[in-house]
């Protein structure tokens, strides 16, 4: 379409695209329904949940109970069931190559199965490996044949053998996850009951270093595009992301929470990470801000303990309490399915409307009202009030007290008790 581009021909272009600007705000709301689906046959709560490096559809849990499923998304159905475990499973990892999978539970073994479920009778383990301590969690290596373990150390092991390569040990306190960096893949993060996250190198026999908090972190992620950035799930409703090469402080604070942050997971892209926490809901946080951009809940899900983003960057599976895995959309009112040249060239115009005009108060009201569940919305009323007499006591102390004596913490500084190298 030929167009003359000179402003004095469009006298009224502002005002018609705020206005369009406005409509597709509103329309975004009305079509957000992120919620798709609910994968149910566990009989107990979901404990921990693995990827399949390799497949989209596959993904599998681990239950109280000692069961693990393995449930194929397209059908949203449940492939195959296996008994791996006494008690809880702990903790699940997936190959890198999709062959295999491990699993850890409370009864000190260390499991590897085979992904295809086999053709005629009992499901068996390829390999047993029998520990002297409780494993709580398990970590493949993004490379090689090599996984790690946590307990009350970090243990490394070959797969071709029995007996742990190395164990490394910093504190005398249970460790609770660990992490294998997908980039620099020697590097591990783990986190300990003590209130540490402690960075370990494969390579040396030695751990590198442990940033202290005011509270435990319960389970860390890495960034998959930015080899030394993590982010940690943390006791007191608040997520940290760190940089490794500078623990002194975070690189942001994500509080939005209203209990004990319980599990994160980065997005493919390295630009968004979701979160699963104690309050029954589960919140999308954008890397470099401090409150989340979206949350999910439904009146029957309880405590959120495990969540996964796709690696098609396109849905989040959260486990709860209650039995369920959760299938959601990642962009709440993303159209699903095969869109018309025309629909995309929609979209995406409205898309940039609503960027250009994101700051104006009436959009941006819109944009970032969300309904929240009456007990949310109470903690975090009340959660503020708090904050603001925290903020008071502190201004009164420092308006009578010598000048200089009392310094401005930082809320990034806040939480953090020492860096110990």
């Amino acid at each position: 379409v030929p167009r003359n581009y000179d402003p004095a021909l469009h006298p009224f272009e502002v005002p018609r695209e705020y206005t369009r600007a406005l409509n597709a705000t509103k329309l975004e709301r009305v079509f957000a329904k992120p919620f798709l689906s609910s994968l149910d046959g566990h009989r107990d709560g979901v404990n921990c949940m693995a990827k399949h490096p390799k497949s989209l559809s596959t993904v599998l849990s681990g239950a109280c109970d000692g069961e693990v499923k393995i449930w194929n998304l397209t059908k949203r159905q449940c492939v195959r069931t296996i008994q791996a475990h006494e008690g809880f499973v702990r903790g699940m990892c997936a190959r890198f190559c999709g062959t295999s999978f491990f699993t850890v539970g409370d009864d000190k073994t260390v499991k590897q199965w085979k992904m295809e479920s086999p053709e005629y009778g009992e499901e068996e383990p390829i390999h047993t490996i029998l520990g002297k301590t409780v494993y709580t969690g398990i970590d493949h290596h993004w490379k090689e044949a090599v996984f790690a373990t946590c307990g009350h150390q970090v243990d490394i092991w070959d797969e071709q053998r029995t007996s742990p390569m190395c164990s490394l040990t910093w504190g005398f306190d249970s460790i609770s996850s660990v992490k294998f960096n997908p980039i620099e893949t020697y590097l591990l993060g783990s986190c300990a009951s003590d209130r540490n996250i402690v960075l370990y190198d494969m390579r040396k026999s030695t751990p590198l270093k442990k940033v202290i908090l005011n509270m435990r972190t319960n389970t860390l992620c890495w960034n998959p595009m930015e080899a030394f950035i993590f982010t940690a799930a943390n006791e007191d409703y608040n997520l940290y992301t760190f940089d490794m090469r500078f623990l002194e402080s975070p690189v942001m604070v994500h509080m939005d929470h209203v209990s004990a942050v319980l599990d994160v997971d980065y997005s493919p892209t390295g630009k968004e990470f979701v979160s699963a926490s104690f309050d029954k809901s589960v919140r999308i946080f954008p890397v470099d801000k401090g409150h989340s951009r979206e949350v999910y809940h439904t009146k029957r899900m309880q405590h959120v303990i495990t969540v996964k983003w796709t690696s098609d960057n396109k849905y989040i599976l959260c486990g709860s309490d209650e039995m369920n895995i959760r299938l959601w959309k990642a962009n709440a009112s993303e159209k699903l399915g095969v869109l018309a040249p025309r629909e995309k060239a929609a979209m995406n115009y409205n898309q940039k409307l609503k960027e250009k005009f994101q700051y104006h108060p009436q959009i941006r009201r819109i944009a970032q009202h969300r309904h929240l569940p009456k007990s949310i919305f109470c903690q975090i009323k009340e959660q503020r009030i708090m904050r603001e007499a925290r903020r008071r006591k502190e201004l009164n102390r420092r308006k009578h007290s010598k000048p200089g004596s009392m310094p401005f913490v930082s809320e990034r500084k806040k939480h953090i008790v020492a860096v110990v190298k």
